[in-house]
């Protein structure tokens, strides 16, 4: 498997990565978010722009962007809007959806964007290829905020966001029992060991779902997700008390 280079940001070997999303309505409440991500010691920050009250105009998000990168600093930043359908804040059509990556891609500004696998083939081809003609990375993403998949339908999702070419493959799954969050760890597992390209990102998610946040390292997840502040997924760990139990299971690895 082939490791990314974000900045100095080195995802695929070692310990997850931590990323630490911002979900501000206002310009004012993103920047002061920026801060305190930019303090808590996490590795990445997600702009959610479907928070933001003006995030589906891609000229605000540019200037938002922008001001982002005087906060953060070297910290790399992954440009996200998660539509409704998969848990975000805001309807926006496929075609705008589209349009919104492409012209956040072509400012430079965000060093990674979120593509939704679902957005359909040919529109995420088109997604990837002006991200990967500015040098921007992409993280393929689904969500399911009901149930867990199959095993099967697992691996299958992630493989065919490789075959599209993301950089990064990432599903996030809501268990409804002990056995879904086994699930998602063995498909994690079957991925990285047998077709991982690249880095994969898996979590189960909300209370049952906490011990994947933990266990990449073991089962083949490059990337975990932490709060410092507001949540942006259900069971979300605060990033100090996830770094702590990330060093633990790494020093006995």
């Amino acid at each position: 498997m082939k490791a990314v280079k974000v900045r100095e940001v080195m995802i695929g070997e070692g310990m997850p990565k931590i990323c630490v999303p911002i979900v501000g309505v206002t310009k004012e409440e993103i920047l002061k978010e920026a801060a305190t991500v930019k303090s808590a010691g996490g590795d990445i920050a997600e702009w959610r722009a479907d928070w933001y009250e003006n995030g589906c105009d891609a000229a605000s998000d540019r200037m938002i962007l922008k001001e982002l990168r005087e906060v953060l600093g070297k910290m790399p930043i992954l440009f996200t809007f998660r539509t409704k359908k998969e848990g975000g804040e805001k309807e926006i059509t496929e075609e705008a959806y589209e349009e919104l990556l492409e012209q956040v891609s072509a400012s430079k500004e965000a060093d990674l964007i979120d593509a939704e696998l679902f957005c359909g083939d040919e529109r995420m081809k088109r997604i990837v290829k002006k991200a990967h003609e500015n040098e921007v990375f992409v993280v393929a993403s689904n969500h399911d905020f009901f149930k867990t998949p199959a095993k099967e339908e697992i691996i299958g999702r992630l493989k065919k966001m490789q075959e599209l070419d993301a950089d990064i493959a990432k599903i996030a799954v809501m268990p409804q029992s002990r056995q879904d969050v086994l699930v998602l760890l063995d498909a994690t597992r079957e991925m990285y060991e047998t077709y991982a390209r690249g880095p994969i990102v898996t979590m189960s998610m909300g209370q049952m779902g906490a011990v994947s946040r933990i266990a990449g390292e073991v089962f083949g997840s490059s990337i975990t997700f932490g709060a410092a502040g507001k949540a942006s997924a259900p069971g979300q760990i605060e990033v100090g008390a996830l770094r702590n139990a990330l060093l633990t299971l790494h020093g006995g690895l």
